[in-house]
């Protein structure tokens, strides 16, 4: 496998440990490429039970709202990362633009 000369054993099991990581927590790999290497990885939206929330919010006079809420804006996107050894051999992530 031919590499940059700064990327190293110690930076790759990082990166192996990082994306092992990400895939336990729910991410699938979209694209992989071992030769620079990167890997781009996706999570799919997840649904929300509004039924259970609303009555949650209705018992607690309207404070589950707040968590309801950030559930709807945490978890109703799908998700796209970037995630990379650079020359240098520094681990890095970054959120990628959905088409």
């Amino acid at each position: 496998m031919e590499s940059y000369q700064f990327i190293n054993e110690k930076n790759l099991d990082q990166f192996h440990k990082m994306l092992s990581t990400k895939i336990r927590n729910g991410f699938v790999i979209v694209e992989h490429n071992e030769k620079l290497p990167y890997v781009v990885l996706s999570k799919q939206k997840k649904e929300i039970n509004h039924s259970l929330h609303l009555f949650f919010t209705c018992i607690t006079l309207g404070f589950w709202s707040i968590v309801w809420f950030y559930l709807i804006i945490t978890l109703s996107k799908k998700k796209n990362i970037l995630v990379a050894l650079d020359e240098d051999g520094n681990l890095f992530e970054e959120k990628c633009l959905d088409k």
